[in-house]
């Protein structure tokens, strides 16, 4: 990948709960490897070539704080005092990316549950967003069973068009195997511009991420989608049999000595 002047740092999502765990444990920190699950993150951020992390907090902040104190300096943190959505949290991280710095730095946005995440393919989204010159860049994944997860929608080129939430889907779209797993590439400034016209939900009163898409597309600015996520990288992680299936499959992979870069397994 040629080289770029542009800056390139991480946004991680780690302010919830997870009230499914049967703890009073953030979800981030439930271990996974031996280590609290997000830090399986923050790792291949770092791997990926990000000069800083910004991680998001809220619940029990203290103990993600702790989690992650092995990073020192290299971590930063944003306080998301309310539960108000993905997009509300984001912007909760809008003071660590000063105005002047934001149009030369490209941000991934992650969720710190997701420890299976391969730096291969932070990699191969940010190549897709340089290469291209997109204002943002989303790494999608084709599974099996879509049910639950938004959908990827392209236009007659195929293009990014837009995300359709499952609940929202029309039954075209519900056959749709190609799902958002929220894996993010985004231009800084482009990306806070955008989320200033993102509106609460009607439903949940929450301001989502995935809505900076639709106003980017509608400022004539570019968005790439790339399917690059192994469908099994993408399992969630929501109650205490997800959390085992997780480790066992996180570790299987250190202990074979294969990389989550380098292993095939889970593919697509």
């Amino acid at each position: 990948m040629a080289s770029s002047p542009k800056a390139l740092e991480a946004i991680i999502l780690a302010a919830g709960k997870g009230t499914r765990m049967e703890s009073d444990l953030p979800k981030v920190c439930h271990p996974v490897g031996g280590r609290a699950m997000v830090c399986a993150v923050v790792d291949a951020c770092f791997k990926a070539g990000c000069s800083r992390v910004v991680v998001v907090v809220g619940y029990k902040q203290e103990l993600v704080r702790e989690a992650l104190a092995e990073y020192g300096d290299r971590v930063e943190f944003a306080i998301q005092h309310e539960q108000l959505g993905t997009g509300h949290a984001v912007v909760s991280a809008v003071d660590a990316f000063p105005v002047e710095k934001r149009a030369q730095t490209d941000v991934f946005v992650l969720c710190g549950d997701g420890p299976l995440i391969r730096t291969s393919t932070l990699l191969a989204m940010l190549e897709k967003h340089r290469s291209t010159d997109a204002h943002a860049t989303l790494a999608t994944s084709v599974i099996d069973d879509p049910d639950g997860y938004g959908r990827i929608v392209r236009d007659a080129d195929g293009g990014f068009a837009r995300i359709v939430e499952q609940k929202n889907a029309s039954d075209a779209e519900l056959k749709i195997n190609e799902v958002n797993p929220s894996y993010y590439c985004m231009n800084a400034d482009a990306m806070f511009e955008a989320l200033k016209k993102v509106n609460r939900n009607e439903l949940t009163g929450e301001y989502y991420i995935t809505d900076v898409f639709e106003h980017m597309l509608k400022d004539s600015k570019r968005v790439e989608v790339i399917d690059a996520v192994p469908a099994q990288d993408i399992l969630s992680i929501n109650t205490l049999e997800h959390l085992a299936t997780v480790d066992a499959i996180y570790r299987a992979r250190h202990s074979a000595q294969a990389s989550p870069e380098t292993t095939t397994e889970g593919t697509v």
